[in-house]
This record gives C-alpha cells, structure tokens and sequence, in this order.
C-alpha cells in the first residue's frame, strides 16, 4: 500500500518545515553486559533451531534488545508496573540508560522553551515506567496513551494536551493505540525513544502533529542506540528509505530470513560504543 507523501507540495502546500534527525545514544555498561549476554545465550539456542520455532526465537531477540536498549528494567521487571510514587528509584535510574540521560536533556529544554512534546513507543511496559519517573524528574504531571485506555480517558487527556494553557507539556503514546486517527497539533517535538522497523509506521504516529493545523515548525526525534542492532537495522531502512517510507504493510518478517551468521553480524555488539560511567 503506497501512502501520499506530506513532503510533496502538490498535496499540502500551507503546513511549517518538519526537521527529522537522529539522536545517538550510547549503551551504559550495565546495558552492555546484559546485551551480550543476551545475543550469545540466543544465538547458540538459535542455531541449533528451525522453521517457524526459529523465526519466532529470533523475533523474541531482536524484541529483548530493542527493550533492552530502552532501558535494563523493561526486561528486569518483566513489564510490571512500578507505582507511582516511587517515581526516580534504582530500578529507572537514567544512568543504566543512555537514552534515557539524552531525553532528559531534550525535554528539559523543550519545556523551557514553552514546548510540548509526544514520546512514541512500541512497548506499553516503557511507557508504564517513564510517566512516573519523568513526573517525579520534571515536578509535573505527564499523560500516557495506550490500549488499555477508556475512551473517555482518551479523549480528556487529547483535549487537555491540545486546549489547556496550564496542561501537561508530555505526552507519552503507544504507537499502536496513538500512531493513527489522532490530532495533537499543540506539540512540536517527536520523539520516537524505540524504532520501528518500518519507518512509514513512525512517519504516521509523526503525522499526530506534523497536520494541517500545525502552526509551528516540527522537530522529529529518532532515537538510536550506536553499536547495537538498532544502528545496523537504521543503516539498512536508510539505505531503502524511498520505498520503505511509502509502504505502509513492511514488517520485520524479513530479518527472520537471515542466516546464523547474517544474524549474528546484525546483532553484535561494537564495544567502543559502550558509555564510561
């Protein structure tokens, strides 16, 4: 399914400029140990395995190391909610996670500059964790948008973002339950803290502000964690951009294809990029 492109004037010529860039994140040594230990536990399991049982191990790896690059606690809690009130433990310190440290960053200045901003992500367990450590860090309350959200909650939480002066300036999205079908013009940063692996997917959750209403110029965040499987798969989607980016059906199915040592060259580890804590 090939999709209109925004890009092109000929379809709309009033919306602002819309800057896309990568953000490269280093992994934290924590982050580190656990990825290799992943990747050499998996791949031995993999080798010796075939057919559909093989496709879907090395989906569950890839899925653990995208998780893992968000953040070691989505694999140590297992997903589970961690309450509120905890808000800036151990468990989501923002030194076992070096995206983590550059969200900080870039949404302290946003905000400081009267901005509002959505964070995309794949997985609900992140976003279950980051609202109450960004509430706790920034002094402020952030919403968070995903399946299990009422409608009515849904639509309060829409209104508020878009229409209340006083509102919260983050909102964190589910990019399944807030990729489509939304208007959130009031934001002007994207930030996607994990990559889909087809970038037509994230340029529609992108679509959420970069609209016609938006008045100001969009920044596009796209977070990338160097020397792992994240910048390897950035490389091949780049290296493909024109077609992937119009096609709306691209899956990872195509990774499952790859042979042990085709796999094993996506997934390894570059060490240099590894954080010094």
């Amino acid at each position: 399914i090939l999709r209109r492109l925004k890009t092109d004037k000929s379809i709309i010529q009033d919306l602002p400029e819309k800057q896309e860039m990568n953000v490269f994140c280093g992994l934290s040594a924590a982050q580190a140990t656990v990825y290799q230990q992943l990747v050499d536990d998996s791949l031995a399991q993999i080798e010796e395995a075939e057919g559909i049982k093989r496709k879907g191990m090395i989906l569950t790896l890839l899925l653990r190391l995208k998780q893992l690059c968000n953040h070691p606690a989505l694999l140590d809690s297992k997903g589970k909610k961690t309450k509120s009130k905890t808000g800036d433990n151990s468990l989501m310190s923002s030194q076992q996670s070096g995206k983590l440290r550059r969200l900080e960053e870039m949404l302290e200045e946003a905000i400081s500059e009267g901005d509002r901003g959505l964070i995309f992500t794949q997985f609900s367990e992140w976003g279950k964790l980051l609202k109450p450590y960004l509430e706790h860090k920034f002094g402020k309350e952030v919403l968070f948008l995903y399946g299990a959200t009422r409608k009515k909650q849904r639509e309060e939480m829409i209104d508020r973002f878009q229409n209340d002066p006083d509102g919260p300036s983050i909102f964190i999205l589910s990019l399944k339950a807030g990729g489509t079908g939304l208007n959130l013009t009031r934001a002007n940063h994207v930030f996607h803290v994990d990559r889909w692996w087809n970038p037509a997917v994230e340029n529609q959750a992108t679509d959420r502000v970069f609209r016609i209403g938006q008045k100001r110029n969009v920044q596009v965040h796209k977070f990338i964690c160097t020397g792992t499987v994240e910048e390897k798969i950035n490389d091949i989607i780049e290296s493909k951009k024109q077609l992937a980016e119009q096609t709306v059906d691209a899956g990872e199915d195509w990774l499952t294809e790859m042979n042990t040592e085709q796999l094993r060259d996506l997934v390894l580890l570059d060490r240099s990029a590894v954080i010094d804590d």
